[in-house]
């Protein structure tokens, strides 16, 4: 008998289709209120996931994703840092 392990799926607020965790990209809201990129998938607060993509970041901002998993509204200047951090991990 084999025992395949369960790999956790997340669906990106961009583009709304399902993916593997670790293939992804998580939005954190830290305790103080923060958005933050979590490339490691660890860090404490709530999450939302993206693909490693502009086009899903755009996609989340163009339909509100974050916002509605955060269940409020996100200032411009986040999506801005977002945008920047994202540029970097592509460039690494």
């Amino acid at each position: 008998m084999s025992t395949t392990k369960k790999i956790p799926m997340r669906k990106c607020v961009g583009c709304q289709e399902m993916k593997p965790k670790k293939e992804m990209l998580r939005v954190l809201k830290t305790a103080e209120n923060e958005f933050v990129l979590d490339a490691t998938g660890k860090k404490n607060g709530r999450g939302a996931y993206l693909c490693f993509s502009k086009e899903c970041l755009e996609a989340a901002i163009r339909g509100k994703g974050l916002e509605r998993s955060f269940k409020q509204a996100i200032p411009a200047e986040v999506y801005e840092n977002l945008k920047k951090e994202l540029e970097q991990l592509e460039n690494e």
